[in-house]
């Protein structure tokens, strides 16, 4: 039996355990039963998932992934609501209970969360991962990218409640306030798409900005056309840490001491680019495209040191 998470229940549930929402753990509570629903029927989940949420609550979310997927991993930092979220969903089998916090750093995911994922990989054939949570607004970017750099089981989507403005940078399109090195590095790999908007008053306590259902499918054939993803990665988040700079600048930045600005010009030269456009401008494959060529030129370089 799957709890119904309305504020009601909350208030009265955590009266009874003594607790209260924390908010450094961004807990707010997502009580619109049917955006909860939403959620779980979005991310068309089967047996042969497995489902990865991070940010347990009470459990309500919870519940109704496990009604679907063939193995659930949720993740709660708080030691009361993880507790509390055992005593409501005691009746299923398929749900393993971390308490920790998803990240080991911003750049990298718990080792222990990681384990857990391919002890369940292992149990189901053919398993597929799936990434589905009313995410904390405070882990969602690291956590999404960071799943992103898994090669062993990167996840087939992402079916998430985030901050709205998170949502618009992920979906941003070139030539946009919104476009970045985030956008960059999930639209080369995946097909974002915002499902719904949601005020703060779906939410209790009520946050201070509105929030996104956003899908994420991570595209196969294109994160395949990605030689060396970790390079990809640095040089996307690169290229806007001086977001206003013109490209040609932003590169002598970046490649100070390991390229000339003869290589550099030659570069853009070769993609029948300018110095004087910002990367801002510049379409997903464009962007592919110049990161390729300067990972090829220095693995070229670094060959023909070694001669």
């Amino acid at each position: 039996m799957v709890n119904r998470q309305t504020s009601t229940f909350l208030k009265q549930r955590m009266e009874e355990a003594g607790i209260r929402p924390v908010s450094k753990f961004g807990q707010n509570f997502l009580i619109d039963l049917n955006l909860v629903n939403m959620i779980a029927d979005s991310a068309n989940l089967t047996e042969q998932d497995v489902a990865l949420e991070v940010g347990t609550g009470t459990g309500s979310l919870t519940g109704l992934i496990a009604q679907k997927a063939g193995r659930v991993i949720t993740v709660e930092i708080d030691q009361n609501l993880w507790q509390l979220a055992q005593e409501e969903l005691a009746g299923f089998n398929n749900i393993t209970f971390l308490q920790q916090d998803a990240l080991r750093n911003k750049n990298n995911l718990n080792p222990i969360l990681i384990d857990t994922i391919r002890q369940a990989m292992s149990e189901i054939e053919g398993a597929r991962l799936k990434l589905v949570a009313n995410l904390p607004y405070n882990i969602a970017t690291p956590l999404i990218s960071n799943l992103l750099t898994l090669d062993e089981f990167v996840p087939t989507s992402m079916t998430v409640t985030i901050q709205k403005e998170l949502a618009e940078r992920i979906v941003a399109r070139p030539g946009t306030k919104d476009f970045g090195a985030l956008s960059l590095w999930i639209q080369a790999q995946c097909n974002p798409e915002i499902v719904r908007i949601m005020s703060p008053k779906v939410f209790w306590p009520r946050p201070k900005v509105d929030s996104a259902i956003i899908n994420i499918e991570t595209d196969t054939a294109k994160r395949n056309r990605i030689p060396d993803l970790a390079y990809y990665h640095r040089f996307v988040r690169s290229l806007f840490i001086h977001r206003r700079k013109l490209l040609r600048g932003v590169l002598v930045s970046v490649f100070k001491n390991e390229l000339s600005k003869q290589d550099i010009d030659t570069v853009l030269e070769g993609i029948n680019l300018t110095g004087s456009i910002r990367a801002e401008q510049l379409a997903v494959p464009v962007i592919f495209e110049l990161c390729e060529r300067f990972r090829v030129l220095q693995q070229t370089k670094e060959e023909e040191a070694k001669v």
